[in-house]
């Protein structure tokens, strides 16, 4: 065990001598080690002080780069976009309250009008910018609206948000569109996706009901049956709790 020793403390015996001698030697042991360790670190930068100059100086050329690239180019283009998107929501969001003229206002909307790009434009343009992803979801529900479910699943999988409410909703339109080209079952998959994507009091029991009816079809009674006693239990005050006991029914008798 060692022993602590006093400051100025002097070896009085023969041991303490030899010990206060060993000490010594492994003092300067370690102060020449760090020595030859510096020498040689010394000897390295400068042997490659060239290397490690261009690297630091590509590093700078980087971020420089990425920092002009994000001032003048991608913040420049994201607003570009926003204001390029205005024209074409405006007909999407008419296409929505004017039935008689839908299709028509969902194609100015997806292809542009008076000189003014539309979504498909912004999507492939600006893609990257948060306008060019926000009008793959506008691109993807205009061609659900238009019964052109492929081109709206295409769009609408291109689609990435980190709002709740928009993530869900995107997703069962998906489910949408594949149960509508009789894909029940990758319509299914994209149903239980909305439904794990938030639970809300206003998509949930929707997205509940549509993946019991397909389960249902799909002859997964089981599934279908735990959705909709989730309906009545958990959404109880839902207007689709209103549909679910004869469903259920109809479930349990199919186990």
């Amino acid at each position: 065990m060692a022993t602590y020793k006093k400051r100025g403390y002097k070896p009085k015996t023969k041991k303490e001598k030899v010990e206060e001698i060993e000490e010594q030697s492994t003092t300067a042991e370690v102060f020449n080690t760090l020595d030859e360790s510096a020498n040689k670190t010394e000897e390295w930068v400068v042997a490659n002080q060239k290397y490690i100059f261009g690297f630091i100086a590509v590093a700078a050329v980087l971020v420089l780069g990425y920092m002009g690239y994000q001032k003048f180019i991608a913040e420049p283009a994201a607003k570009d976009a926003m204001n390029e998107m205005a024209n074409a929501k405006a007909y999407f969001n008419d296409a929505m309250t004017n039935t008689a003229e839908q299709d028509s206002l969902l194609m100015l909307s997806l292809n542009g009008a008076d000189g003014k790009y539309g979504m498909l434009d912004i999507a492939d343009e600006y893609s990257g910018t948060p306008a060019g992803n926000l009008a793959n979801y506008y691109a993807g529900t205009a061609y659900l609206n238009m019964n052109k479910y492929q081109e709206a699943i295409e769009y609408l999988s291109d689609f990435e948000s980190d709002d709740k409410m928009l993530s869900v909703i995107s997703k069962g339109a998906i489910g949408d569109a594949f149960v509508q080209l009789n894909q029940k079952a990758e319509g299914l998959e994209y149903y239980e996706k909305a439904i794990k994507a938030n639970n809300n009091e206003f998509a949930t029991p929707i997205y509940l009901l549509k993946a019991a009816r397909i389960a249902m079809d799909l002859g997964e009674n089981q599934k279908a049956l735990d959705y909709l006693e989730r309906i009545k239990t958990e959404f109880s005050g839902s207007t689709e709790a209103a549909q679910v006991d004869v469903l259920i029914g109809k479930a349990q008798a199919s186990l």
